[in-house]
């Protein structure tokens, strides 16, 4: 149950009734029957039903603002207008009747994405009970979707809104060759993760290389056992994949000459997988040597599909070249090194290197702790970089935690920079965001105020998050 009821509701969408659900396919019994059965006839099983609450007109007045665009604001003003950015400059007019919110010598940014999140499906506390984002039963479980474990009640959610996270891609974990499908939240209030999902946003493809799935596998003596097992992995599969699609592909064919006969047998796994040749699913790739990186680019090519980012990519600084030709975002960290083989060459400046070669860094979390700060990771990154005299301003490295992994998600058209006509998802920081002693003061989503550091009992709450002592739970009945 989550304090503050009626902040939730006014959060979530309503979702059709049943009645308007029964309405839409009354009459066509032919339908009916193929429901379910033809990937295409419903591209969206589980829509969207997140609908931000009713806003007025916002003026965020005095600022330094850093737009995500790579521009520099000082003495800026943000208007924001029912749930979007109407306007961003220098000493803007306040509009009549907009609330005023005297920012000066604050700093304003888009709101903070984090596009390595497995908030919801390794919720706190960290028992078995909650162990819901590795499915380590087959190198390839690309029928499975993360939003099927997420849940929305985790504390972390709550804990990532007060370090300025308003977006955030929920991964299944890296056990596998294809770990299945990541899904794209507002960190929002919910009672269900329809009503977080962000509407509109592409799915992605988990896939990982190197360690992890070998180690899985080889542990339990069965394929993939080593790195050129995991390759054959991939590419056996992107092999029934493509012939999958041919065979959909060449029945939509027949259907439109009217002769289209009973449609092949539908596979939840190479659903997923057509999707990526399609272009409709973005793969996001556990990767971090540099070698691995360069041949997982080459599988890619071999099979007509595009990475949309390596995540974790600790020797993305050996490689710029190849990521900005293929147009591949690296989504890492800055002091996180050595705990394993493949991670040992790692760089804190990495994101820095690949960021100066003209290629796409973003600062990810992949932790329930570290989500709570990215733009001090960020900082780190950044500093990193200028030590080795990398020219990097701030304006340019807010980008990595906003616009960035908005490109790299498939959401940079709605969301991760202050432009007029994208999401009022907005961070309002009592200082430089790049600074240590920095926090949050104002979280905006879509318009409404989620997060006040001066008004902590406003702020949303969830029983879990405030715990229960002995006493309640005895007065509760729980033996």
């Amino acid at each position: 149950m989550v304090a503050g009821l009626a902040l939730v509701l006014a959060g979530c969408a309503t979702g059709q009734t049943a009645n308007q659900s029964k309405d839409k396919n009354k009459g066509d019994d032919k339908a009916g029957l193929a429901q379910g059965l033809d990937p295409a006839a419903n591209r969206d099983p589980f829509p969207s039903r997140y609908k931000p609450a009713a806003s007025g007109v916002v003026a965020l007045t005095g600022a330094t603002v850093l737009t995500g665009t790579g521009q520099r604001i000082d003495n800026g003003t943000v208007i924001l207008r029912d749930g979007k950015i109407e306007a961003v400059g220098a000493s803007l007019p306040v509009p009549a009747g907009a609330t005023v919110v005297d920012a000066t010598g604050r700093y304003i940014t888009p709101g903070v994405i984090d596009m390595h999140s497995h908030l919801g499906v390794y919720a706190a506390p960290a028992v078995q009970a909650h162990s819901d984002g590795n499915d380590a039963t087959d190198p390839n479980t690309a029928q499975v979707w993360s939003e099927h474990s997420v849940w929305p009640q985790d504390p972390g959610f709550e804990r990532a809104l007060r370090g300025g996270v308003t977006t955030l891609q929920i991964l299944p974990g890296s056990a596998n060759l294809f770990g299945g499908r990541s899904v794209t939240l507002k960190n929002v209030p919910a009672r269900n993760v329809q009503e977080m999902k962000f509407p509109g946003a592409p799915y992605g493809l988990k896939m990982a290389c190197g360690e992890n799935p070998k180690r899985v596998y080889g542990s339990k003596g069965r394929a993939p056992a080593s790195r050129m097992s995991n390759v054959a992995g991939y590419r056996k599969a992107w092999i029934e994949a493509a012939d999958y699609r041919r065979k959909w592909d060449a029945y939509y064919d027949k259907q439109k000459k009217g002769d289209a006969g009973d449609p092949p047998k539908r596979d939840l796994q190479l659903d997923t997988l057509a999707g990526v040749l399609r272009g409709d699913i973005l793969v996001q790739n556990h990767c971090y040597r540099a070698d691995e990186m360069s041949v997982m680019l080459d599988i890619a090519k071999e099979f007509g599909y595009s990475i949309k980012a390596f995540h974790h990519a600790t020797e993305a600084y050996k490689i710029p070249d190849l990521l900005k030709a293929g147009d591949t975002c690296i989504a890492t960290w800055a002091h996180w090194w050595g705990f394993k083989m493949e991670s040992y060459d790692g760089v804190p400046a990495n994101a820095a290197i690949v960021h100066a070669a003209g290629a796409c860094a973003v600062i990810h979390s992949d932790d329930e702790t570290l989500i709570q700060h990215l733009n001090k990771e960020t900082a780190q990154a950044l500093a990193e970089g200028r030590y080795l005299g990398l020219d990097i301003k701030d304006e340019e490295a807010i980008t990595w935690i906003t616009a960035n992994p908005a490109k790299a998600i498939g959401v940079l058209d709605k969301t991760g920079t202050l432009e007029p006509g994208k999401m009022a998802d907005v961070v309002v920081w009592n200082g430089n965001p790049f600074s240590i002693y920095t926090l949050a003061d104002l979280v905006y989503i879509d318009g409404v105020l989620m997060h006040d550091r001066a008004r902590p009992p406003a702020e949303p709450r969830s029983d879990f998050e405030l715990g229960q002592s002995g006493a309640d739970i005895f007065k509760a009945g729980v033996k």
